[in-house]
């Protein structure tokens, strides 16, 4: 079953205590918790789990069909509260699902602490696109 591991920039049922946004950390610090999701797929492609994954930039904007031929658009006010990015993964069980995104949660951030970060793990319904 596949799954996407949704990561927002901020957001989920509460505030995680001592996070940090991004912008906010150093260059060594960024640079550890991509080596983490970097490693964590690079084990998972080993294992046929991975996918894809991917990281979004923070410049989006709303788009919307006003009629044929016709769009609107606006910038998304504060991109930091959308996603940051995702990974999708294909594993044999739920339970495996959550495992993983344990490991993708306990990234470090800040100081080389993990952080403990809010992700959502949503199903993909087979079959449809």
């Amino acid at each position: 079953m596949k799954y996407l591991l949704i990561k927002h920039y901020r957001g989920g049922p509460e505030p995680v205590e001592g996070w940090t946004t991004m912008d906010r950390w150093t260059a060594e610090e960024v640079a550890a918790h991509v080596a983490h999701m970097n490693d964590l797929a690079g084990r998972l492609a080993v294992t046929g789990e991975f996918v894809g994954s991917t990281a979004l930039s923070d410049d989006g904007v709303f788009v919307r069909s006003d009629g044929p031929g016709a769009l609107a658009q606006t910038p998304i006010p504060d991109a930091h509260d959308l996603v940051a990015g995702w990974m999708m993964i294909d594993v044999a069980s739920h339970e495996r699902a959550l495992e993983i995104a344990g490991e993708l949660s306990a990234a470090p951030g800040a100081n080389g602490e993990p952080i403990r970060e809010w992700l959502e793990l949503r199903s993909l319904h087979p079959g449809q696109h």
